[in-house]
């Protein structure tokens, strides 16, 4: 099950000015489950966007990206799960555009203003009579309180659907902010992660707009790992309809840094609850690295130790075999550090300094600390002021199990 994650009631994912949604049963990989997701904006709103850098990316990634820098204004997205679409050639191009006109011919606009999404098995083409039949009933139920259907729509080998809402006030408006997200394993986003998407009816430049994900991304979905596989389809979009009546808000405005973090909160609420529902999650680990002499190097020895499965199997287990963390470090690739000026704790506990165990610590401690489900790894290189953090989970036999039976 889920580490201390849970669905959300449909009440609380609040509707956002401008933005509808609607989902429908398309059957494309197994029957009576929701699988295909519409949901519109309107004229004049702005999108961006951030994809996965894996160079083997899926159509519908590459499609995306022409739509957005075509700039003919961003009108609706189209979400399918079951087929990934990737490393399907020039048929999934085919397809991927094909999807779009579908969507275009449905809404009355043009294909070039609708982004695609696939998600699911890769290497297997998209079958596209049942995509497109699913199509006209998506959007036949296109409504503004459909985020918490739509969160179930994405999901994959998900356990359970993610979303949060936000409010606030901006120049005196109402603003409101909508996440979900989905993913569950094959999660090491090396820019967002596997499909998440965040609307607001803020009033926002495009430039405003694009510096906010590229900051709300590297604090959150760039933080998190499940088993360190950078997905082929990795997308996040953010829109803002402008309708929630305030003055457009561009970098050099007052309220920009308060949007920016709201919309940052939302993102890392979302991409921890990937983690939370990893694939056979029972553990989650906050990895902590602290006085480093820049982000880079606190990031190579967070994700050092959050990939390695030695350590991963041990969480599980709840054993304090924690000098898997120290080899981890050891091998983080920071060739000049100093391991007798370091410390490692585990949660309050002193696990090691002056380059080995400390003279203070207990293994009992450890294995207390590491029967917690939410459990902190603290590293402090004493090398600088830098630090970062990276949220991952344990692996469990069922991660085995669930990713051997993926298929069927």
């Amino acid at each position: 099950m889920p580490v201390k994650l849970t669905a959300p009631a449909a009440d609380t994912l609040l509707p956002v000015k401008g933005v509808d949604l609607g989902y429908a049963q398309a059957h494309i990989r197994k029957p009576n489950r929701k699988d295909v997701l519409a949901i519109t904006v309107p004229e004049g709103s702005s999108v961006s966007g951030v994809f996965t850098l894996n160079r083997f990316c899926a159509a519908p990634v590459t499609v995306c990206k022409a739509h957005l820098q075509s700039n003919k204004g961003i009108r609706a997205l189209l979400v399918n799960t079951g087929c990934a679409n990737a490393g399907t050639g020039q048929q999934g191009m085919d397809d991927a555009l094909a999807s779009c006109i579908g969507v275009a011919q449905a809404l009355n606009i043009s294909p070039e203003q609708v982004l695609p999404f696939s998600t699911g098995v890769i290497l297997e083409t998209l079958p596209m009579d049942r995509l497109l039949a699913g199509i006209p009933p998506a959007v036949a139920n296109l409504q503004a309180d459909n985020w918490l259907n739509a969160a179930e729509a994405i999901m994959t080998t998900d356990i359970v659907a993610k979303g949060t809402s936000r409010q606030l006030t901006l120049d005196g408006k109402t603003v409101t902010i909508t996440g979900i997200s989905k993913g569950s394993g094959m999660i090491h986003p090396n820019m967002a992660t596997m499909l998440g998407y965040i609307a607001t009816d803020a009033a926002i430049s495009q430039s405003a707009l694009d510096a906010i994900i590229q900051y709300a991304v590297n604090k959150s979905f760039n933080c998190i790992t499940v088993d360190g596989d950078t997905s082929t389809n990795d997308s996040l979009i953010l829109m803002a309809t402008g309708q929630a009546g305030n003055a457009q808000i561009t970098e050099q405005s007052a309220d920009f840094s308060v949007l920016r973090d709201a919309l940052t909160d939302v993102a890392i609420e979302l991409a921890q609850a990937i983690v939370r529902d990893g694939e056979g999650a029972t553990k989650f680990m906050t990895i902590q690295v602290e006085a480093g002499r820049d982000v880079e190097e606190c990031r190579k020895v967070a994700y050092a130790i959050a990939h390695s499965p030695l350590i991963k199997t041990a969480f599980f287990a709840s054993d304090p075999n924690l000098g898997r963390i120290l080899a981890a470090i050891g091998y983080a690739g920071i060739d000049d550090l100093d391991v007798n000026t370091m410390q490692l704790y585990l949660g309050d506990v002193l696990v090691a300094e002056k380059g080995g165990r400390a003279a203070s610590y207990r293994e009992e401690q450890g294995a207390a600390v590491m029967k917690e489900s939410d459990i902190l790894v603290r590293v402090v290189l004493n090398r600088g002021s830098a630090n970062a953090m990276v949220w991952t989970c344990d692996f469990s036999y069922d991660y085995v199990k669930i990713n051997a039976d993926y298929r069927s």
